[in-house]
């Protein structure tokens, strides 16, 4: 399962998922030009050498170490880092053989603070700085599209803000509608009590102003 999919609460939906600038990949493919092209070439020289045999070994090998230390290892340096924003969540993944992860929720985050060099405003990307209410800053270094990031990170921070104060509008309206409900079914149980006693009254009123009835008198 792809990072951080297994991190993800229910509803949860990733907005962007980056790795650093290409730009720390600069020197990595520039030193696979230069060791794949001297490697070549330092070869060529050596071809008429009655032990060239040999030292295209050794050139092979200092040549495989090299591409190890100054192509592969950056190389996957890069790929394990991860800048992840979703809908409640900022996660930062680093770290092949050792990893730190980091998740820090919205609503914790305080401030963002971004540090953009000469070359980051022509590329495009910078340093983002995260402040959150309970841990220490967390730095991203070479954050591609800085300013759009940025941005996202504002507009979700504001969303679920907005969120939690639905919900808690929403519960304090909750819990008055019983009482409102209990008010009205009280007024009710009273109108009915009221219109009895006066069907009552009533009643009795008319049985007062009738008058007797007329009885037979005997005929003598």
């Amino acid at each position: 399962m792809a990072y951080p999919d297994h991190l993800l609460a229910r509803g949860e939906q990733i907005m962007l998922h980056k790795h650093p600038t290409m730009k720390v990949l600069a020197f990595p493919i520039l030193w696979f030009i230069v060791i794949i092209g001297g490697g070549f070439a330092l070869a060529a020289l050596l071809r008429n050498d009655s032990n060239h045999t040999w030292w295209w070994i050794i050139i092979a090998a200092v040549g495989v170490i090299l591409l190890f230390i100054l192509c592969v290892v950056p190389f996957v340096k890069w790929r394990s880092e991860h800048f992840v924003i979703t809908t409640r969540h900022v996660f930062f993944r680093t770290g092949f053989f050792q990893r730190r992860e980091h998740q820090i929720p919205l609503g914790r985050i305080q401030n963002l603070e971004t540090n953009v060099s000469f070359w980051g405003r022509i590329f495009g990307y910078g340093d983002l700085t995260v402040e959150s209410a309970a841990d220490q800053p967390l730095a991203f270094y070479n954050v591609a599209a800085i300013t759009k990031v940025q941005g996202l990170l504002n507009q979700l921070i504001d969303d679920d803000r907005g969120r939690g104060d639905g919900l808690s509008d929403s519960g304090r309206y909750n819990r008055s509608a019983p009482d409102d409900r209990a008010d009205e079914g009280a007024g009710e149980g009273a109108g009915e009590r009221v219109g009895d006693r006066a069907e009552e009254r009533v009643e009795e009123f008319v049985d007062d102003r009738e008058p007797p009835r007329r009885r037979n008198r005997p005929e003598y």
